[in-house]
């Protein structure tokens, strides 16, 4: 009898840990597809910064961003749903029962297991805070605090023992700000205030505030890895057909070469002439005036011409000058 009641104290154990692990993280909906998004305010970039997933604001503008891997929304269909989506991930946050109440002062070495820590007054992220899943890669860390929060310069949070930045939530209800060289980790959800972040910092998460301006300079943000989010392969390649034999290729004008050139693959146009090639050096066949071959190829580059054109966005170059620039978008493995 005794074993067996063990054996049940053990089990609702688990069962417990299982619901305390499994069952708090809130449901973003379209919120997990933004980086950067506020329900009312600017929403605002300085310098150079490097940004994965959308950004955007229900009612303001976006200005000064660069080159984003996402889309820039504003006042429309997605930024209303998305609003709507983080009213009720914040309502589910505030409405989780709190399992920890730490001091106000976070980091300084401390290692934290998940749970729900709730904060009454604000609090500071000081120096290095470890979040720990224990070997359990679905635990949920999740912070309430009940007033400002702040990042002292180089503060970092480190994600142990399979924890994910996915499964990371922080609700502010007050402004928050990150100093310089925070490397930040998770969903941070502002309830009616501001968010700044400073030259240097790192956030695998989102910012996002239900209304208030947000800010950033010279940051690296990108939407958390894990947790269903998709692996960005890019779109299906257009079947080049016939095109794909040849090197040089023009639908219409003459196709010159002058001085000494090397091709692999077919020369030709199908409207003018092709010169200037040596057949030595032309591994494939040249073309000199339009024929069969030729103008299959035109008619299919006209058909990869339009599918790439008619091809959906997902990256806004909004600053041609930063292309290039050491710029790197950060795929997501494993929104």
């Amino acid at each position: 009898m005794k074993k067996i009641f063990l054996q049940f104290i053990f089990l609702s154990a688990l069962v417990c840990s299982y619901k305390l692990n499994y069952g708090q993280a809130p449901s973003l909906g379209t919120t997990s597809n933004f980086a950067i998004f506020t329900g009312s305010g600017a929403v605002t970039n300085v310098g150079i910064s490097q940004i994965t997933g959308h950004v955007g604001s229900n009612v303001g503008a976006g200005t000064n961003f660069g080159n984003v891997n996402g889309v820039m929304h504003s006042q429309n269909a997605t930024t209303a749903a998305c609003a709507a989506d983080l009213l009720t991930a914040a309502s589910q946050i505030t409405s989780a029962t709190n399992t920890f109440f730490p001091s106000s002062s976070l980091g300084n070495g401390d290692t934290l297991t998940a749970g729900v820590y709730s904060i009454a007054a604000a609090a500071t992220l000081s120096s290095t805070l470890y979040l720990n899943a224990q070997g359990n890669p679905n635990a949920v860390f999740i912070f309430k605090i009940g007033g400002t929060f702040a990042t002292n310069a180089n503060a970092k949070v480190r994600l142990i023992n399979g924890a994910q930045a996915c499964k990371v939530f922080w609700k502010i209800d007050g402004a928050v700000t990150m100093a310089s060289g925070t490397y930040m980790r998770g969903t941070v959800i502002a309830n009616n205030a501001a968010i700044s972040m400073a030259t240097g910092d790192t956030l695998e998460g989102r910012i996002l505030s239900t209304s208030g301006a947000i800010a950033v300079s010279g940051v690296m943000v990108y939407t958390p890895i894990g947790c269903g989010s998709p692996y960005l392969t890019g779109p299906i390649a257009p079947n080049l057909a016939s095109t794909a034999v040849y090197t040089f290729l023009s639908g219409i004008g003459p196709v010159t070469n002058t001085g000494t050139s090397t091709v692999v693959g077919d020369v030709g146009t199908n409207l003018g002439l092709t010169t200037g090639f040596n057949p030595l050096l032309v591994t494939g066949t040249i073309h000199p005036i339009p024929d069969a071959s030729t103008s299959t190829a035109a008619s299919d580059l006209t058909a990869v011409y339009n599918y790439l054109s008619l091809l959906p966005y997902d990256i806004e170059l909004l600053y041609p000058a930063q292309f290039g620039r050491n710029y790197e978008p950060i795929s997501k493995n494993g929104g």
